[in-house]
């Protein structure tokens, strides 16, 4: 939701009577949270260097970006997880989107982000502000992996904090963001 969404649904609630100026904020600046992110793509292949050695490598399935924000917690971690896992983005022999990655046996390379929290809103510098501190986004982020693996699937890991060169194959091309929240995903 942008801002100007968000200080219409407040002068909204408050001229309708229906809560105060206070109450406005503090609704508001939940509406607004922002949630834990993956930046999904199909892959033919995908590996992640960190300082020229390979840490993570796969053969076709997919490459997940993960950005973990500040107040996410474990729930969102595997519910984002088993998304991931039975998102049906592999084609059937129909060429229909009706396989997902537990299906096809492919493994995930799963990258941390938090550059995928950036708030750009405000001037040219991206803000991430909204990004997980680094050891809870870690945590996440290993519990993520840890549900994929729960749930049967292969993967691979960059290393969190690293700089890293990661190199794909993108297949298709697909691209899929999923942002997940405290509701059910």
């Amino acid at each position: 939701m942008d801002n100007r969404a968000v200080r219409l649904l407040g002068s909204l609630l408050l001229r309708d009577g229906v809560i105060t100026a206070e109450q406005a904020t503090v609704r508001v600046s939940a509406i607004v949270r922002v949630d834990m992110r993956a930046v999904i793509q199909r892959v033919s292949r995908a590996s992640v260097r960190v300082d020229g050695v390979v840490s993570g490598e796969i053969g076709a399935g997919l490459l997940v970006l993960l950005g973990v924000a500040s107040g996410d917690a474990e729930s969102e971690s595997a519910r984002l997880a088993e998304k991931v896992a039975r998102l049906r983005i592999f084609e059937n022999d129909d060429g229909r989107f009706d396989r997902s990655v537990l299906d096809t046996g492919g493994g995930i390379l799963a990258v941390s982000q938090f550059t995928l929290i950036a708030e750009t809103g405000k001037g040219n510098r991206p803000s991430f502000g909204d990004a997980a501190e680094p050891g809870e986004a870690e945590r996440l982020y290993a519990c993520f992996c840890a549900s994929l693996r729960e749930l049967g699937v292969e993967v691979e890991t960059g290393v969190f904090g690293a700089r890293m060169d990661v190199e794909l194959l993108n297949d298709g091309p697909v691209t899929i963001v999923l942002d997940v929240g405290a509701g059910p995903a």
